[in-house]
Parts: C-alpha cells; structure tokens; sequence
C-alpha cells in the first residue's frame, strides 16, 4: 500500500478543509496520483476539493442487498459500483464511504467492499484519509498501517481531549504508526502553554494554524477551500508544516 495520510478528530474543527489543503499542497508538489478517501458519513471532502460525487460506498451497500441483476455475482456488482462511486480527476481519484449501516445484514457487502477497497488503495502511492469525527474508524481497525497521522482540534478544550484520547487510543491499538502530530486549528492567540495531557501525548508534535476569515467566506459563498489565494494566512501555515513533515517522511 502507499504512504497513508491519516487525519481524525472532532466534528467542527476544520479536519476535512485540513484534508482539502494537504491534498493541495501534495499535488503542488508532485506527489501523485493520490487516493483521497472521504471516511465521514457527512461527505463533504468533495465540496472542499470542488468535484462532484454521485453514490458512495454505503450506496453500493445498499443496492447489493435488492438489486443485484439475475447471472452477475455479487463480486462482480459490487465491482462495478466502486467504479462508479469512484471519482477521478486531476492528480487525485475520490471514493466517499457515506451514511453508516442501515437495519439489517451488511457482513457480506462489508466484506466484498473491504477487498475491493483495499486492491483500490493499492494501485496509488499517495492515500489520505479523512476519518469521521470521533474514533470509530480507528477503534474498528480499518487502518492498519499509518505513515502520518494529523490529529485536528480547535483551541477548545473538548477538541483537545478529543485528540488526545484518539491518540491514546491508537497507541493502544495494533496500528502502526510512524509519526502523529496534533494540528491546532483557528487560532486566534497561542496560549501560554498548552494543558499537560496535549505536552505529554503529542511532545514538540503540535503546530498552529492560524483563524482565516477567508474560510468562511469560501464556504459561504459555495467555493472550495481548496481554491484558496496563495498568501491566505492558513494556506502559508499549513503548507510551511507540510513540507517539514513530507520532506522528511514525517519523521
């Protein structure tokens, strides 16, 4: 499998645009092609990016269960349906998981879906990941194996606990990982010191980016972040820590 980026914390803390801006940055410096999965039920990695989407993993999931056409087998089907859902363009191809299971059997649509997901992750040498808020994909053991993961909090206290008990939680699991860093997101002021659980789990792995009123702006008006102005204050600080992290292969 390729170098797998990985990126998790609470909802509302910026971890999707984050994803959006690494993807930019990777590609800006030639490190594709890349496979972007959108692991969050919300699914919007793709507004971020400014690519359409038309069915999700969780689709084929369903269509499996009813229409799956007389004299194709289920392998087959559901084949076809990860083309489908999968979403090519310049640089990057993006596949979105979707809604959480429905009532009702998925064990056999699960696991054809886990093996085709996992031959598609290996025909790329770049994979970023945007996990659902929370901890779920991590305590399920779906990723393995983790060359970077990117914890993203807001300055709040419950996205910082948030963090740290995800990272707790990963060195508790059988995952490899080769480096984790916490992204510190819209901030305003640095604190004078961070709380010592986030000195303790993360060391020198924190990095700051800075509040952007152009974020909201973007979003407000329907345009990907992922067209962002070069001199945007969170486009120089994220890809400042990106070339620091990448160039040394997050070591």
């Amino acid at each position: 499998m390729g170098f797998l980026i990985s990126l998790g914390g609470k909802g509302g803390t910026g971890k999707t645009t984050v994803g959006g801006l690494l993807i930019r940055y990777m590609l800006k410096n030639g490190m594709k092609p890349i496979l972007a999965i959108d692991a969050d039920p919300n699914t919007n990695l793709n507004d971020v990016l400014g690519v359409k989407i038309s069915t999700t993993l969780s689709d084929a999931r369903e269509k499996m269960k009813k229409d799956v056409p007389t004299g194709m087998t289920k392998d087959i089907f559901m084949q076809i349906q990860m083309e489908e859902a999968l979403v090519e363009s310049d640089g990057f191809d993006l596949i979105a998981m979707g809604r959480p299971e429905g009532p009702g059997c998925y064990c056999a649509a699960n696991s054809i879906l886990t093996e085709l997901l996992d031959k598609l992750m290996h025909n790329y040498p770049y994979l970023v990941i945007d996990n659902e808020a929370g901890m779920e994909h991590f305590s399920r053991l779906t990723q393995k194996d983790i060359d970077l993961l990117f914890l993203v909090s807001d300055p709040s206290k419950r996205g910082l606990t948030a963090a740290c008990r995800i990272a707790q939680l990963v060195d508790d699991l059988p995952i490899k990982v080769g480096a984790k860093y916490l992204i510190v997101n819209q901030v305003q002021r640095l604190p004078d010191k961070w709380p010592e659980d986030v000195q303790k789990i993360f060391k020198e792995n924190i990095v700051t980016f800075p509040a952007d009123p152009l974020i909201s702006q973007f979003d407000l008006e329907g345009k990907p972040t992922f067209e962002l102005p070069e001199d945007a204050p969170i486009v120089q600080a994220s890809e400042e820590f990106f070339s620091k992290v990448l160039n040394r292969g997050g070591k």
